[in-house]
């Protein structure tokens, strides 16, 4: 067996990322053995986002912090920076950061390894696995990779590329392998996951790839994440209704805007009344968690157009909501387009929104009060011996609310029935037993 490589992970932005850095994890040249400390590395991997200049910011900022950690250590570790930044601002990264030893994009993921193999001087492996980072409750499957749509607020296809899905068979013994790890929930990604297969001519697309995996031993749960409102035809939501469990009635559609003029702008492949995508999913789903992302203060938004956006929301009363102050993002169309909007007038609307989001959030949740759920245990609480921090079906990991949950039974891992004795804004408490 060769000798364990001691490996200091950072992984940034999405759920997307953490699978890539969780491959590479399982194809080292060596079993990794995870450490705290960079300094205590042989291996210091930032997996950076690059998607909007916060994320932007952050990764450079995780750089510079690993890069001042190693300086003047003998043998100093090696440092690799990986994913969407270096897709994105390759060269120009290269230039300005020396102290980084190894550059890895998204363009070139499967030889992520051997690439690493090779600045470490030695073999690859020749078997990779998959090293599994997340809680021993869920995994991500990542599905596709890059985006068939042209948004043009959207730096994702000029960072991840054109639309490429994986086979079938390669995504079942995926799921095989993570469920036979122990994980009872699988979380479906990509950035459009009704496009699945278009790209390898798979007519089932991704009703085929459902009806492989739902029947899988050890699946309790199956979420889908990233569902485009295109795509979300009455068809597929006919055949998501007929699945039934262990497919989640939960449904990520990003939206991004609900007025009209907005969303033509944005180049949006639904632009017209997105009221109607949810009364579709409601129609077939009346208990249904729906998440979306919304865009606000994009060039041309009047106050008309936000008083609209704020209405829609009140109106459909989403389980989960995300806003985020448009960015002008550089090469996308949306950064060169007249009447943009102030960076205050987009923080005050992203808050209006909030604000709106809270009070329905904390409505919804008092709702259940006193009733029972079904709770998939994560991991400890940090601060609280015996409590545990967990998930109902309508909260999916990271983007979500959490159940605080105690009482017999209750490990990482366990799904518990138990008892809701408290609400909050966006959480809940519960007892086991």
């Amino acid at each position: 067996m060769k000798d364990p490589i001691a490996v200091h992970t950072i992984s940034l932005g999405c759920p997307k990322n953490l699978t890539d850095t969780e491959l590479l994890l399982g194809g080292l040249p060596g079993p990794a053995r995870p450490v705290d400390r960079p300094e205590d590395a042989r291996l210091v991997l930032v997996n950076t986002c690059g998607f909007i200049r916060p994320a932007v910011e952050e990764s450079v900022a995780e750089i510079l912090d690993a890069a001042q950690a190693l300086r003047g250590l003998d043998p100093k570790p090696l440092l690799a920076v990986a994913g969407c930044l270096v897709s994105r601002y390759g060269q120009e990264l290269r230039d300005s950061l020396p102290e980084v030893d190894l550059w890895l994009s998204t363009h070139e993921i499967p030889d992520w390894p051997s690439r690493i193999a090779n600045a470490l001087s030695r073999a690859p492996s020749v078997a990779p696995k998959r090293l599994l980072t997340s809680p021993p409750s869920y995994a991500y499957l990542k599905i596709s990779e890059g985006c068939r749509h042209a948004c043009r607020f959207c730096t994702i296809p000029s960072i991840r590329g054109p639309l490429k899905s994986r086979p079938v068979r390669d995504l079942a013994d995926e799921a095989r392998h993570l469920l036979d790890s122990g994980r009872s929930e699988l979380i479906l990604v990509a950035q459009d996951l009704t496009a699945y297969g278009r790209d390898l001519g798979y007519e089932p697309g991704l009703r085929g790839l459902l009806k492989t995996l739902l029947p899988l031993k050890g699946l309790a749960r199956l979420r889908l994440l990233y569902l485009y409102p295109a795509g979300l035809t009455p068809g597929l939501l006919d055949f998501l209704k007929d699945a039934g469990p262990p497919l989640l009635p939960y449904f990520d559609i990003p939206l991004q805007h609900a007025h009209p003029d907005v969303l033509q702008s944005m180049g949006r492949p639904f632009a017209k009344d997105p009221r109607r995508v949810v009364d579709l999913v409601r129609d077939r789903f009346p208990e249904a968690a729906i998440r979306t992302s919304l865009i606000v203060g994009y060039p041309g938004e009047t106050r008309t157009h936000f008083e609209y956006l704020l209405r829609f929301v009140r109106e459909t009363r989403f389980t989960h909501l995300g806003v985020f102050a448009f960015q002008a993002e550089e090469g996308t169309p949306a950064a060169k387009m007249p009447r943009q909007v102030g960076m205050k007038t987009r923080q005050a609307r992203r808050d209006a929104v909030m604000a709106a989001q809270a009070e329905i959030s904390e409505e919804w949740l008092e709702g259940f009060q006193g009733r029972e759920l079904d709770v998939l245990v994560d991991a400890p609480h940090p601060e609280w011996p015996g409590l545990h921090v967990g998930r109902a079906w309508f909260q999916a990991p990271e983007i979500d609310g959490v159940t605080y949950v105690s009482g017999p039974g209750v490990k990482p891992g366990a799904m518990v029935r138990a008892t809701v004795d408290d609400t909050k804004t966006y959480d809940l408490v519960a007892l086991a037993g």
